[in-house]
């Protein structure tokens, strides 16, 4: 994915102006586009990961483009078109849209069957560094995910490099065979268990071979039961690589920075059920964005980044040539993945794909920095919820003691205050996400404060966070983990008004 620099951005919205004239806000119905929509295409990709071929899925515009850079006051103009064999629907991960365009099956739209394509059409009311996403069974696994970039036009006028990155956790085996494993033991370490076929990502399209049992680090607990006191673990998939637009650290992206330039990276955690630290390495920058919405600055070299979370850094380039390693480490781990920053003619060093020591837990002490720039106007709530997370045996995740389908959606009324605490009973953090609106972190552990105002949250395990946010985007909106087995095994639930 290559880096968008000033010249190449206008070039790019002048374009997309040219393909998203004005258009209405939501017309459920609407037959057509007064002018032609920009064509996003799901479909799949070979890539290389550490040498070996596989078979991923993808989100590509006509040009080739993975993704798509937008400017915020235009309409969102986009034809989505199924080129997969199979099912599949698309979730705007940041965005505000009208429910019915929001691209969770079951919840806002019918699945896209293979061939078909849907057209979306709303206003993109918001900048800021976003995603696309797949929101269908097991496909996010897959690489079905895409960056979502929507600019500030006057942002857009300064001489700042942007440098857009997505992560992601790989492996080779099918992601159903991972799921069956999982819920076979409960959680924690996997069983090994035959694969199972899910279409065209099955286990031979994502690289065929047939791969070891994989266990997670953990605490060794067989899924505990409804608010069982296990102990905690962190991760409960293994993987083969981890990816930054595609690569690992045996051949890394490589961006072209000017010496003493000004960068931006818009960095987006698209993996499936890892969550990093960002390591800036020799460079010190300033985060002053997550997922996609202003913080007040705060300086430093190593970051926080649960699943689904955005972070915007901000750095100024030392003015002598060199090159810069950016890393993404597993949390409670030395793996990691990143990318380059390198001036032309600095040199390029082999970076390892482990750090020299394992990086601690990611939990909340960042978010207890951050500060909204926008902060939401304090008032007190007009209605409370409490959603407590739990877990049972055979790979269960519950909210309020239901699995999805069997849930009763939280009653909010058009216009309110909401607060919506959740409280982590089980043994894994989670990384929750509301769609449709942007709330602010206003509790930690129940110590109040004003926190920054985004879309995803991560509640630590035996813990517990509380968001507000303004009920003004009537609809059906999904409430869930982000971590996709987690989901996958119940862990979702909505909000109507």
């Amino acid at each position: 994915m290559p880096h968008l620099s000033r010249r190449r951005f206008l070039t790019s919205c002048a374009a997309a102006g040219a393909a998203a004239a004005s258009g209405s806000l939501l017309m459920p119905a609407r037959p057509a586009f007064a002018t032609p929509a920009t064509l996003i295409r799901a479909g799949t990709r070979t890539i290389d990961v550490n040498g070996r071929a596989a078979t991923v899925y993808g989100l590509m515009q006509t040009n080739g483009m993975h993704g798509l850079i937008a400017e915020a006051g235009r309409p969102f103009h986009v034809r989505m078109e199924n080129g997969l064999d199979e099912e599949t629907l698309i979730h705007w991960h940041g965005l505000t849209p009208p429910w019915q365009q929001d691209g969770v099956p079951g919840v806002s739209q019918a699945l896209l069957s293979p061939g078909a394509a849907h057209n979306y059409d709303f206003l993109l009311k918001q900048a800021g560094t976003n995603w696309m996403h797949a929101h269908h069974g097991l496909q996010e696994q897959g690489l079905l995910a895409a960056p979502l970039i929507v600019r500030d036009p006057a942002e857009a006028r300064e001489d700042v490099q942007e440098v857009v990155v997505l992560f992601h956790d790989f492996t080779f085996r099918d992601p159903a065979e991972v799921l069956a494993g999982l819920q076979a033991v409960g959680h924690g370490a996997q069983a090994q268990a035959p694969a199972m076929d899910h279409g065209a990502m099955g286990h031979a399209a994502m690289g065929g071979a047939s791969a070891p049992a994989a266990g997670g680090k953990h605490g060794g607990h067989d899924g505990g039961g409804q608010g069982a006191a296990a102990p905690a673990h962190l991760n409960d998939v293994e993987y083969d690589a981890f990816l930054a637009n595609d690569r690992t650290l045996d051949d890394p992206e490589v961006f072209r920075v000017e010496r003493g330039g000004r960068v931006r990276l818009r960095l987006i955690n698209g993996a499936a059920a890892t969550n990093f630290w960002i390591d800036l390495g020799g460079l010190e920058g300033q985060l002053i964005a997550v997922d996609g919405m202003p913080v007040e600055p705060i300086r430093g070299r190593r970051f926080e980044f649960a699943i689904a979370q955005r972070l915007d850094i901000a750095l100024d380039l030392p003015k002598n040539e060199g090159a810069w390693p950016i890393f993404a480490v597993r949390e409670g781990e030395r793996t990691r993945t990143g990318f380059i920053l390198a001036t032309s003619t600095g040199l390029v060093e082999r970076a390892g794909g482990e750090a020299d020591e394992a990086t601690a837990d990611v939990g909340l002490a960042l978010e207890v920095k951050l500060r909204a720039v926008q902060p939401l106007p304090e008032l007190p709530a007009d209605r409370e919820h409490m959603v407590t997370i739990t877990e049972a045996p055979g790979y269960v995740w519950m909210l309020n003691g239901k699995m999805h389908g069997e849930d009763t959606p939280l009653s909010v009324a058009e216009g309110e205050r909401i607060e919506i605490t959740f409280r982590d009973q089980s043994t894994m953090a989670h990384p929750m996400h509301l769609h449709g609106h942007h709330f602010q972190v206003v509790a930690i552990n129940g110590k109040r404060f004003q926190g920054a105002v985004r879309d995803t949250v991560l509640v630590p395990s035996q813990g517990s966070v509380t968001v507000a946010f303004d009920a003004v985007n009537p609809g059906k909106w999904a409430l869930h983990c982000h971590h996709l087995y987690h989901m996958i095994g119940g862990m979702m639930t909505t909000i109507e008004y």
